[in-house]
């Protein structure tokens, strides 16, 4: 019984492992989504010698964001006018569909087009943690009997200690990100909220709990946890925006 369960668990932890590793190379690997250069679409190109396009000639688009003027908002590095919830990032140096925030664990920006990959390494890293953690219990409390040499008891609670720690920091960062996707928000769009005080304005882009999963997920509950499927659109095509 005792071996029977060390294979199963063993097997879980590798599985998860892999799909951790996974999430993570896609993340790293995937660009997160960018405006479309001229050659491929002329409407986003923005001459800063003239005048700025008031938001009502977005070409149909049905944008929600604008500068106070009314103008469309447009970024004076790339030179391209910004599609709803895009943001510009200087680490990347470019403007990011969709941009949730520039990680340096995975060294790129997390956007558009490797948000869900971003979410499901949150998802199998908090899983590896806690798999770590309470499957090392019985093992820890033979260690820490008088009979155990030093070092092999110092791994077991340096190993116990450090995946506990980092399981409570993942599972808190995995729970805001969650709250996030059902609030159809990101963070730079939490974090400028948070900002507006007292605002009770709600969420700009909500379409629901099923419709914000599927936004960030995809639009099948059977691949919402498997890396393919993700989100349809190009990501810069105005309300909805991801249309």
């Amino acid at each position: 019984s005792t071996s029977s369960t060390a294979i199963f668990e063993a097997g879980l932890f590798h599985l998860v492992t892999a799909m951790l590793l996974l999430n993570y190379f896609l993340s790293v690997m995937v660009h997160p989504g960018a405006i479309p250069d001229k050659s491929e679409d002329p409407s986003w190109d923005y001459d800063a010698g003239e005048a700025a396009q008031p938001l009502a000639s977005d070409t149909g688009l049905s944008m929600q964001e604008a500068k106070r003027s009314g103008d469309r908002r447009q970024c004076k590095w790339c030179l391209k006018y910004k599609p709803d919830r895009c943001h510009h990032c200087r680490v990347c140096r470019m403007c990011i569909l969709k941009m949730d925030h520039h990680c340096p664990w995975i060294y790129n920006c997390v956007g558009f087009r490797n948000y869900k990959y971003f979410f499901l390494l949150l998802v199998y890293t908090c899983i590896d943690c806690h798999l770590i953690v309470w499957t090392m219990i019985p093992s820890v409390r033979e260690g820490c009997s008088p009979e155990t040499p030093f070092m092999k008891m110092f791994l077991l609670l340096f190993g116990e200690t450090l995946a506990g720690f980092l399981g409570l920091l993942v599972t808190l960062f995995l729970g805001f990100h969650i709250y996030l996707m059902l609030s159809a928000m990101t963070t730079i769009e939490f974090c400028e909220k948070s900002q507006r005080r007292g605002s009770l304005e709600p969420p700009l882009y909500d379409r629901g709990i099923v419709g914000n999963i599927n936004a960030v997920l995809g639009d099948n509950p059977l691949l919402w946890f498997v890396p393919v499927n993700g989100p349809k659109g190009r990501g810069h095509g105005g309300w909805p925006w991801h249309s």
